[in-house]
């Protein structure tokens, strides 16, 4: 499955979460990088309007579909892929990355909230290293110098492994970037995935999750935030299924 932006391709894959796995464990004992993105509406909405969130996602080497409706476009235009929420994602690759001996970095968020993600990442995940656990400051740039600093503090942990969790684009941004830096690091962006495993925030229950629902859980968890970001996504929605559908009829 792919979306065109402008003049730029944007292909999913892994097209699902045993690919994602497999894929991740190899560049790890491989010792090759990567840059992994988790797509979801609101990024297709700020896709277009954004040129260098755009040309950061054109440089990612793994794309997975974060949300039920971008498996839904999928499915209308016959190449369907799987689920991948990027939150579901950070204890089975912490995994990984213990069984590669890939130590791992958190970077993102604020000092508290990477403390517990570390302690709660290290209790569930045996012989997991934590090489560095990095909070930007407020109104941090990822083009900037403060990211090039950041970057350095990664290299010098000696990480290979890092979890992003800076919102987008931010996080697109900064992933694209340290990794063309340092080619041997793998840059994961989840978004409130750190916040998720710290109990900052609260997923929504899985029966909700199950039926699609967790959207509404967010909306009404964090409804000055959400709302919006949501009215953008149902605005540009008609026009990906109309994509998708000439997708499926021109194959």
């Amino acid at each position: 499955m792919e979306f065109k932006i402008k003049e730029q391709f944007i292909r999913i894959a892994p097209q699902d979460r045993a690919a994602l796995e497999q894929a991740v464990a190899t560049r790890l004992i491989e010792g090759q990088g990567f840059v992994l993105a988790t797509l979801n509406l609101d990024h297709l909405v700020k896709l277009p309007r954004d040129p260098a969130f755009l040309a950061a996602y054109a440089r990612h080497d793994m794309i997975v579909a974060d949300g039920n409706p971008i498996v839904w476009l999928s499915w209308l235009a016959g190449r369907p892929v799987g689920l991948v929420p990027g939150s579901d994602m950070v204890m089975p690759l912490a995994r990984i990355a213990a069984e590669c001996g890939a130590p791992l970095a958190l970077l993102g968020s604020t000092p508290p909230v990477l403390g517990k993600a570390a302690n709660a990442l290290q209790a569930q995940v045996p012989g997991l290293q934590i090489a560095a656990q990095i909070a930007p400051p407020r109104g941090f740039d990822p083009a900037g110098p403060e990211a090039d600093a950041m970057i350095t503090q990664l290299e010098q942990s000696g990480a290979r492994f890092c979890l992003l969790a800076l919102g987008a684009p931010k996080q697109e941004i900064f992933a694209a970037r340290a990794c063309a830096r340092l080619p041997g690091v793998g840059f994961a962006a989840f978004g409130a995935g750190l916040d998720f495993i710290a109990g900052e925030q609260m997923r929504a229950p899985e029966w909700m999750r199950a039926m699609a629902l967790e959207w509404l859980w967010r909306m009404w968890s964090h409804p000055r935030r959400m709302v919006p970001r949501y009215a953008r996504c149902v605005v540009i929605f008609p026009q990906h299924v109309v994509r998708a559908l000439r997708l499926r009829t021109s194959a």
